[in-house]
Formats: C-alpha cells, sequence, structure tokens
C-alpha cells in the first residue's frame, strides 16, 4: 500500500534561518514540503493556499499566533512541530479544543540551558566570575568572607521545570553543594524523588550562596522572586536567570547589584535588552549574556 506523506507548512520569523536546505530535505524524506519560504504571517494569499492543504505546521521562533480563524482555514491540519521552546505564544485555545497534536522543541532546549546554568554556578562559587587580576593588585578576599569554591555551598531552585528538573540531575554529580527546590506544584515527595528538599520561597532564600531562576512566565509570576527575597540571600550570593527576566523584580535586583552586595549572571533581563545606559552593563558583579543560554 502506497504511503500517504503529509503536506507540510514552514513558518517562523523571517529573519531567521530555522531550518537549513539540509534540514528541510531530511524533512521532505517523510512529507512534501509545500514552500521553503517561511510563512511569517497568515494574512496573505500565500498563507490562504498553503494553509487550505496543509497537514502540518512546522514551526520555529517568530511563528505567527495559530488562532481559530487560522484554523478555520485549514481544515486538515493535525499537527503544530514546533521546533523551539515554549508554545504559549504559538498555541491558542482553539489549537487545543480542536484537539490538534502538538510537539516542541523544549526538552533538547533544556540541556543547553541547564549546561550554562550549572557552569554558572561552579563558576560562581569559586569567584571565577567576578575577580579580575591586574598587574601589580594582590589577590582580593571573597565578597562576603565566604570560602571559595563548592563544598558546602547552598542553591536554591526556582522552579521544576524542565530546565530545572536537568539542573538537578546535572547537581547531583556534586554531592557536596545543598540543593533545594521551591515550585508550588511539586509535592515533597515528588521533590524527594528529584533527589532535593522542597522549601517555600522565603526559606529558600534565607542566607543562601546562590539563587538560580527557572520558572516559566506566567502572570502569576511575575515579580514571583521580590525584593524581601533578595534580602534574604546572603551577602556576595549569586543571582541566575536564565528563564524570563520580569520573573524577578528588576528594580530590586537593580538595587541589590548596584549595593555591591548581590551578584547575579543575567541571560535574560526587563527589559530585554536593557537600555544602554543600564547600570547593570557596567557593574563588574553583574555578568550579562544576550539570551544565549539555549540551543
Amino acid at each position: 500500500m502506497s504511503r500517504v506523506e503529509p503536506k507540510i507548512v514552514i513558518a517562523h520569523m523571517p529573519q531567521i534561518r530555522g531550518f537549513t536546505d539540509a534540514d528541510l530535505d531530511r524533512v521532505g524524506a517523510v512529507g512534501t514540503v509545500l514552500d521553503r519560504v517561511p510563512i511569517s504571517a497568515w494574512n496573505d494569499s500565500r498563507a490562504d493556499a498553503l494553509l487550505a492543504v496543509a497537514d502540518v505546521v512546522l514551526a520555529h521562533w517568530g511563528c505567527p499566533a495559530i488562532e481559530a480563524t487560522v484554523l478555520d482555514r485549514a481544515p486538515n491540519l493535525g499537527l503544530i512541530a514546533y521546533a523551539a521552546g515554549n508554545v504559549k505564544t504559538v498555541v491558542t485555545d482553539a489549537v487545543w479544543t480542536r484537539e490538534i497534536r502538538v510537539t516542541s522543541g523544549a526538552v533538547a532546549n533544556a540541556e543547553p540551558v541547564a549546561e550554562f546554568t550549572i557552569a554558572a554556578i561552579l563558576w560562581a562559587n569559586k569567584d571565577a566570575l567576578w575577580r579580575r587580576v591586574h598587574a601589580g593588585q594582590p589577590d582580593q578576599p571573597t565578597t562576603g568572607g565566604v570560602p571559595r569554591g563548592n563544598y558546602g555551598k547552598t542553591i536554591g531552585l526556582v522552579g521544576a521545570s524542565l530546565v530545572g528538573r536537568r539542573v538537578i540531575e546535572l547537581l547531583a554529580l556534586f554531592p557536596d553543594l545543598d540543593v533545594t527546590l521551591y515550585d508550588p506544584f511539586v509535592t515533597s515527595e515528588e521533590a524527594a524523588e528529584l533527589g532535593v528538599v522542597k522549601l517555600e520561597l522565603d526559606e529558600l532564600c534565607a542566607g543562601y550562596d546562590v539563587l538560580s531562576v527557572h520558572a516559566p512566565l506566567l502572570a502569576s509570576t511575575i515579580g514571583l522572586v521580590g525584593a524581601p527575597h533578595l534580602a534574604a540571600l546572603r551577602d556576595g550570593a549569586t543571582v541566575i536567570n536564565t528563564a524570563r527576566g520580569p520573573i524577578i523584580d528588576h528594580d530590586a535586583l537593580t538595587a541589590e547589584l548596584i549595593s555591591g552586595r548581590l551578584r547575579a549572571v543575567l541571560d535574560v533581563t526587563d527589559p530585554e535588552p536593557l537600555a544602554d545606559d543600564s547600570p547593570l552593563r557596567s557593574l563588574s558583579n553583574v555578568w550579562l549574556t544576550p539570551h544565549l543560554a539555549g540551543s
């Protein structure tokens, strides 16, 4: 019996090359790529023609939201394959209502973010991120008078997301680190199965060496880590954010960093990118990276 090949529409922002020719050749081995030029908006005649016959939307960053009006023009659509991580900006309730299957690359993308986090934790505890060696300057003591290194350091993780769980797995390789978790959707028993202790956020921050954020950006998580939580961290503690900038109260964090009491590794900020005159761009106790922790 002959195999019916699905018809595939490519959709992502035009500024990126989401899929190479070799990628699309591989996709073409299991289906028919209708047009190698990506759709970046659904409101034109080319989109109409492609949606009318599409079985699959193969999406990447910048894929326009797939709303009910789009689905009305795509009667055969059965799969949205999102090759990036978070599908919230692409998949609407109408997709679930029509029981269209959705896949994403979130698991694959979690790995490099977790690796970035592990590197930041280990280097921060060694003081390697903050110390600058200049000719003629003596070795300076570590910030806050805490011994340099990773023995007995306390690591608080906010969020048992895919990234958070992978960070927990990788940190298990370092048994002298004390790792705890805050996540309101994880029970104490589930946390124990992950190999960590569950704490409330206030407890998680009290006197900790590292606070690393891995929660999703939701209405309920904006400002989740606020001034009281940051104030509870020990002097010289490191705040790591590879999730989304607004999860941490930006003003409160900026004030702590300007004071020099805390340090930070920020792959995401609020706003993103930071203004050119943001003090965070010039502070020696802040490492900024341009949202590159993912793949």
